[in-house]
């Protein structure tokens, strides 16, 4: 393939590449709640080098495509907010992988840069 040569969107590299779950920070969750049962969202912030607001905003937007469960509760007396990854989200994760992999094939395929 030509550099000049037009690439239809069936053969773009990043077709399958899904953007709520590419976004860095929530790759990132979904893949350390993939890890666990649950997890507490002071884990997620502070593994993830997050502020609240921000964590809150990327689950959010996880939670509203069905991807992930909030449980809201208690520990001891202390209100607790855990995270879990759901069926639908679990298969996200794995059809992300998927897509990255053959992303990286393409690139390793098409050959040494140097050359």
């Amino acid at each position: 393939m030509s550099s000049d040569s037009a690439i239809s969107p069936e053969d773009s590299p990043t077709k399958d590449i899904d953007q709520v779950v590419h976004q860095r920070v929530r790759l990132g969750l979904l893949t350390i709640a993939n890890e666990a049962r649950r997890v507490e969202f002071r884990f997620l912030q502070d593994s993830m080098d997050l502020t609240a607001g921000n964590l809150s905003q990327h689950i959010r937007v996880l939670e509203e495509a069905g991807l992930i469960r909030v449980i809201k509760g208690t520990e001891g007396r202390k209100p607790r907010t855990w995270v879990s990854v759901t069926k639908a989200g679990r298969q996200a994760l794995h059809d992300e992988v998927a897509s990255l992999k053959a992303l990286i094939h393409r690139v390793e395929r098409a050959g040494d840069p140097t050359t």
